[in-house]
């Protein structure tokens, strides 16, 4: 078994569609280890995204998850990593496969309704930063 992290990002939240984005990914195989509901500040949403930070997108990025509520989730199935990857869709949800996340909830490249690690070393790098080793109940 494998975990990562998922985002529900704050378009997301906002428009009432995390508890479908949630019940997409039960069915998909994916256990929620833990979940919870906050608002980034500034200064986490920054921390987060720092790869990104000589990005031209870094800004507006930044704005964005810090513009409402996010729903941190821990996932855990078989290589929960990749299949996270699939079922979000492409970043762009004009790109987006018919099915996936992104196709169904995404509004825009950034307002994209999900963010999912990129690799099992960034997963648990990213779980870490949400949550604690007691918020993350074994399964």
């Amino acid at each position: 078994m494998q975990r990562t992290l998922a985002i529900l990002k704050p378009d997301s939240v906002a428009a009432g569609d995390a508890g479908k984005i949630l019940a997409h990914l039960e069915r998909e195989g994916f256990t929620v280890v833990a979940i919870k509901k906050m608002r980034l500040t500034r200064e986490q949403a920054e921390a987060f995204y720092e790869v990104h930070r000589e990005r031209p997108f870094y800004g507006s990025l930044v704005d964005f998850m810090t513009s409402g509520p996010i729903i941190p989730l821990a996932l855990e199935r078989e290589d929960a990593v990749r299949r996270l990857r699939e079922v979000m869709g492409a970043t762009n949800p004009a790109e987006a496969a018919a099915g996936t996340l992104r196709k169904l909830y995404a509004r825009s490249i950034e307002a994209n309704a999900i963010h999912g690690s990129d690799s099992p070393e960034n997963a648990r790098e990213e779980l870490r930063f949400f949550f604690s080793r007691a918020e993350l109940i074994a399964s």
